[in-house]
């Protein structure tokens, strides 16, 4: 079935949790008609002047994409700062390579479309803070704390006594 969000349906909120500096805003429409994609997100967005959009990051897992609607912003990738502008088209691949932080540098806002491709779950890795999200959940560790596969594993035999002897 189809469902179309028509533009005078669009509803932009802010998306929650955000701070100064960080004020995205994000359309709800999709969310109030139900639609609840299963491998391919997307939302409309709007950055407003002198915002970031999100903390610098890349998908493991998931593919992403922005259509500029209107307005421009500055785009931050491992290769540096590039300005983008409306029509343009931003492919991002799964890992490292795809890292992306956009910063609207303007007075006005910049509207766009973004797309990702789900398998229902991601990590998203934050390479400024050394941060790890796991998505959906939003589970959030610090990348320089791995700890081994067996770690508090050791009293194993105790853990299954206190089980058969509750």
């Amino acid at each position: 079935m189809a469902t179309i969000i028509k533009k005078e349906e669009l509803d932009y909120q802010p998306h929650p949790g955000r701070t100064d500096g960080w004020k995205l805003m994000t359309d709800l429409s999709r969310q109030k008609k139900g639609i609840n994609p299963q491998y391919l997100n997307f939302d409309m967005r709007e950055l407003p002047p002198h915002q970031y959009n999100a903390a610098y990051h890349f998908h493991r897992y998931a593919e992403e994409l922005f259509m500029i609607i209107s307005g421009s912003a500055t785009l931050r990738t491992p290769d540096g700062l590039t300005e983008i502008t409306a029509g343009d088209i931003i492919f991002f691949e799964a890992g490292e390579t795809g890292a992306h932080q956009l910063y609207n540098h303007t007075d006005s806002t910049c509207t766009y479309l973004d797309l990702r491709s789900s398998i229902g779950y991601d990590v998203i890795e934050y390479p400024d803070s050394d941060k790890l999200i796991i998505a959906p959940s939003a589970e959030t560790f610090r990348k320089g704390q791995s700890i081994s596969y067996l770690d508090g594993e050791q009293d194993i035999d105790k853990i299954w006594e206190s089980l058969r002897n509750p």
